[in-house]
């Protein structure tokens, strides 16, 4: 693919982000969500693909699972807001791969190639500490991954596999705001399990990173 070409996909794509953010800052989505939420069994899935629309316009997650958790009730709101965020790490991954697979690392030349060949090795377990880790906008991180050569199968997987703690923790809190009753120590129990997985993959990379320097050495 040509530079011409990939600039004006780029340009494409931001205009695509800049006028659905526009709207969302624009339009009352209260009053959107609580008419959507109106909607019965329907409203799970309107609310989802609203949600995963928001996250791939850089909304922050945090705000998109509290609202399902309000609108939708804990477990529901769990499962929307997840469904959200699969929506939104499917459309930002297959964008970034539209607007080119590779053009950064063509254009910076051997530093984001090295990078490109880390994450490709690492597979799962980068996906999953990324992630996991609060380095960007849920959005952001999805394009970035459509420009490297990480396999998407993996990149769904470890998304949904590091989105399944917070989503259930922010929509019970979300829910408790409506309702207090709700709330309990058990809330944070899938926060806490996000954070030990977290840890344990920082510490086997750095252990994984220092077998293989020894070995090259």
């Amino acid at each position: 693919m040509t530079w011409k070409r990939r600039i004006v996909r780029f340009g494409i794509l931001g205009g695509v982000v800049a006028g659905v953010a526009t709207a969302a800052a624009v339009l009352p989505l209260r009053d959107i969500a609580d008419t959507v939420a109106a909607l019965g069994p329907a409203a799970a899935v309107a609310i989802a693909v609203v949600g995963g629309l928001l996250l791939s316009v850089l909304v922050p997650r945090t705000a998109i699972t509290l609202a399902c958790g309000a609108l939708l009730g804990a477990a529901t709101g769990a499962a929307t807001a997840l469904a959200a965020a699969v929506i939104a790490a499917a459309a930002t991954y297959y964008a970034g791969r539209w607007v080119g697979r590779g053009a950064l690392a063509a254009r910076t030349g051997g530093k984001l190639q090295r990078l490109d060949g880390w994450l490709n090795r690492r597979g799962l377990s980068a996906v999953l500490l990324v992630r996991f880790l609060p380095l960007a906008p849920f959005g952001l991180v999805g394009y970035a991954y459509g420009t490297t050569s990480v396999c998407r199968k993996r990149y769904l997987l470890g998304t949904t596999l590091a989105s399944i703690p917070s989503a259930v923790s922010y929509a019970v809190i979300g829910a408790a705001v409506v309702k207090p009753g709700e709330m309990s120590p058990l809330s944070l129990a899938p926060a806490l399990i996000g954070f030990t997985l977290t840890t344990s993959i920082v510490l086997w990379w750095k252990r994984s990173a220092k077998k293989a320097a020894a070995a090259a050495a």
